[in-house]
């Protein structure tokens, strides 16, 4: 019996794959740690912890968003369906729940145990995938091998750095984005010796999933301000609750949600539209389809905590301005637009028709200045898509 089981390659020109039920596992397994990190993000702002929730967030969402993306490429080359592939992708799910526990710490106290804990072992089942894969495929084993040393040297970099300096502070976020830059150069240094046989629909579509996911953080918001104007409206009698809400009917939740569905379907016709995404194999748009998209996930993640904030200030538990809750939509809804431009229209579209995302996107960080900010980022966000959705 041989030491290192083998894992064969896939076809990168194999017809009609698809995404696996277990890559929808895998998927599932890592909302559960966006929804932590998004559920976080809501509540500092809500609590007026704004500058440090978003530096929590996006610490969180990196760690999220880099084990995710490791497992999809390595799995869209060499998911063989074998028993010990099945049960290293388990683990590495196993992992992503750890996370998901942890953020609430990273959040509330700065703690990472959990956080790295969940990312060890997410990215010591990847380790081991690797070194699986360069027993399996021998046209790629220098590939393979560089990518298990250089995470292994990632992993020891995060240890160092949350074990041995573990203080909360600008040198620590320091520290963390060197740690982080590391682990993306591993990818790079990994490629120059030939890249994996991944397959290019198959990304597409598996980038396609998740994005459909992080939208689902927006519906979810919207379906907690209709719940909430649900509890407002059973005593109509207005008194005042805990938080000294007024009960009763509240149109503005009405137009919350209403807003907040335009956005969301927006920004999934804004997504889906027959230019094809990841238009060939070449190695550096690969990197910048691949790497840009982060932007993309984190801003539709943001967007539903945005949404949260809105229905604590309306129903008087989040004591911010109004103008901090429009805020909270509005700049990730123009970060979603341009991490759109960034990875597709500005390969596929020319002329005045490639500037139509930076535009609305310039748009959207002027909506919270608005009276009607919500109503009119909608308005925005719903033109765009129709413009967007008639370009060929």
């Amino acid at each position: 019996m041989p030491l290192i089981i083998r894992l064969a390659h896939r076809d990168p020109a194999e017809g009609h794959r698809v995404a696996t039920p277990l890559e929808l596992l895998f998927d599932l397994s890592s909302v559960i740690a966006i929804a932590a990190a998004a559920a976080g993000l809501h509540h500092a702002v809500a609590h007026a912890h704004y500058g440090e929730g978003v530096i929590v967030f996006l610490l969180s969402f990196f760690g999220i968003w880099w084990a995710w993306m490791n497992w999809t490429w390595f799995s869209s080359a060499y998911d063989d369906g074998s028993p010990a592939y099945r049960i290293l992708s388990f683990v590495i799910m196993s992992g992503a729940v750890v996370m998901a526990s942890g953020v609430e710490q990273f959040f509330d106290h700065h703690r990472l145990t959990l956080v790295l804990a969940g990312y060890l072992i997410m990215r010591g089942g990847m380790i081991l995938l690797w070194l699986m894969a360069a027993a399996g495929d021998p046209d790629h084993r220098p590939t393979a091998l560089r990518y298990a040393g250089g995470t292994v040297f990632a992993q020891v970099c995060w240890t160092l750095l949350i074990y041995g300096y573990g203080e909360w502070g600008p040198l620590f976020i320091g520290l963390f984005v060197l740690c982080g830059l590391i682990e993306m150069a591993v990818p790079f240094w990994a490629e120059r010796h030939g890249m994996t046989p991944w397959h290019r629909h198959h990304i597409i579509e598996r980038y396609s999933l998740l994005t459909i996911i992080v939208l689902g953080e927006a519906l979810l918001s919207v379906a907690m301000a209709l719940q909430a104007l649900a509890a407002a409206t059973s005593d109509l009698t207005g008194a005042t609750d805990a938080h000294g809400a007024t009960s009763g009917f509240d149109i503005r939740f009405v137009h919350l949600a209403i807003a907040s569905l335009v956005i969301a379907f927006s920004m999934w016709t804004l997504y889906f539209t027959r230019d094809e995404h990841l238009g060939s194999r070449r190695h550096a748009l690969a990197f910048t389809w691949g790497y840009g998209h982060v932007v993309i996930f984190a801003a539709g993640a943001a967007i539903g905590s945005g949404i949260a904030v809105l229905g604590d200030i309306l129903a008087g538990k989040a004591h911010i301005p109004l103008a901090v809750g429009d805020a909270a939509v509005a700049i990730p809804a123009a970060l979603y637009l341009f991490g759109l431009w960034f990875v597709r229209d500005r390969y596929n579209l020319s002329g005045a028709r490639a500037f139509l995302l930076p535009v609305a996107a310039l748009l959207c960080l002027g909506t919270p200045f608005l009276p009607v900010a919500l109503e009119a980022l909608s308005l925005v966000m719903l033109v765009t898509a129709v413009i967007r959705s008639r370009i060929a």
